[in-house]
């Protein structure tokens, strides 16, 4: 791998802390016990994924081709998106914009994963983009699920539902 590819991985790191304080903040600004869980889990969820990427570039740099590719067939970590059931007013309100930022966070990735895919001169680099751009498609698709299943009842709770 050259260092460009390498830096994406390090970019990669980076972007999965910005996630991780991200889901913090936003337990720390509910009332609601559950709600905080449930964005403390999101959060440990980011912190699964900056541990997976540690390890990963610690396989590629220190390992040969054989050990990068075997690193791949590790699990990657998938979140365990939760349902909000007894939101009040002020937490559905901060779900819908944590999901909306997530929404836009997990976009951001796929795009990022998906141009450095493209640029790779090593099929190694290339199979661990195009992993990660499936990871981040997986995380966009059940985020997009809940924010729409948050908005709509966001609507209906202040009475912009359609009639």
């Amino acid at each position: 791998m050259n260092n460009e590819e390498l830096s994406v991985i390090k970019q990669a790191i980076i972007n999965e802390i910005e996630g991780y304080e991200f889901y913090k903040m936003a337990a720390n600004q509910s009332s609601s016990p559950e709600v905080k869980s449930s964005y403390l889990e999101l959060a440990k969820e980011e912190e699964n994924h900056i541990e997976w990427l540690n390890d990963l570039f610690e396989k590629i740099t220190t390992s040969d081709e054989d050990k990068m590719n075997l690193a791949l067939l590790d699990k990657v970590p998938s979140p365990n998106i939760f349902s909000f059931s007894n939101l009040d007013r002020k937490d559905a309100a901060i779900a819908v914009s944590v999901f909306g930022i997530g929404i836009q966070m997990e976009r951001a990735s796929v795009e990022f994963y998906t141009n450095a895919a493209s640029k790779c001169t090593s099929k190694g680099a290339k199979d661990i983009f195009n992993t990660l751009v499936k990871w981040e498609k997986s995380h966009l698709d059940q985020f997009s699920a809940q924010y729409e299943k948050l908005k709509e009842g966001w609507w209906n709770d202040q009475g912009y539902a359609p009639f």
